[in-house]
């Protein structure tokens, strides 16, 4: 498990190190042509949005390379971790005689069943159930007592479903 924690670790670490270079770039320009607008009090949104384009694509184009380096590494190491150290570790693996000496899940719930009568019953009229009846549905809507700011509760939108 500590592996897997220290991998998850690892593996923002990767984010980080991918997207910083870009992300400062981009507030690098940013700042500049916030005091570029500033001293010439020009005010518009658009002249700052294309330069921060522009150097993030180059940022990217310039450490494409790093960066496809550093996730070709992270994804080697997952893969030589999920193949080489998980298997190897003993509590990860379940030993290959583990149901010899336990049950399997469905005989539990046939025995617990086969002594349990209301289960049983409702194991075998599955879809009817028995409050459903005509008999025992409202022909009339009553209105609860709360205020009109709250929603229906379930049974009141049951009822405003049914008429």
């Amino acid at each position: 498990m500590e592996t897997l924690v220290e991998y998850l670790a690892k593996g923002f670490m990767v984010m980080l190190s991918i997207s910083m270079p870009c992300v400062l770039m981009a507030a690098l320009v940013g700042l500049v042509v916030g005091i570029l607008q500033a001293v010439t009090q020009v005010q518009e949104q658009t002249i700052a949005a294309a330069p921060k384009i522009v150097i993030v694509f180059l940022t990217i184009v310039i450490l494409g390379g790093y960066f496809i380096k550093v996730l070709t590494n992270y994804i080697l190491e997952g893969v030589h971790i999920a193949f080489e150290i998980v298997p190897k570790n003993d509590t990860f693996v379940l030993p290959s005689d583990y149901y010899r000496y336990t049950r399997p899940f469905d005989a539990e719930m046939q025995d617990r069943l086969r002594y349990d009568r209301s289960l049983n019953k409702a194991l075998l009229n599955q879809g009817k159930i028995p409050w459903d009846k005509k008999a025992t549905k409202h022909s009339v809507y009553v209105k609860s007592k709360q205020s009109a700011a709250q929603e229906a509760n379930f049974i009141e939108k049951r009822k405003i479903n049914q008429r």
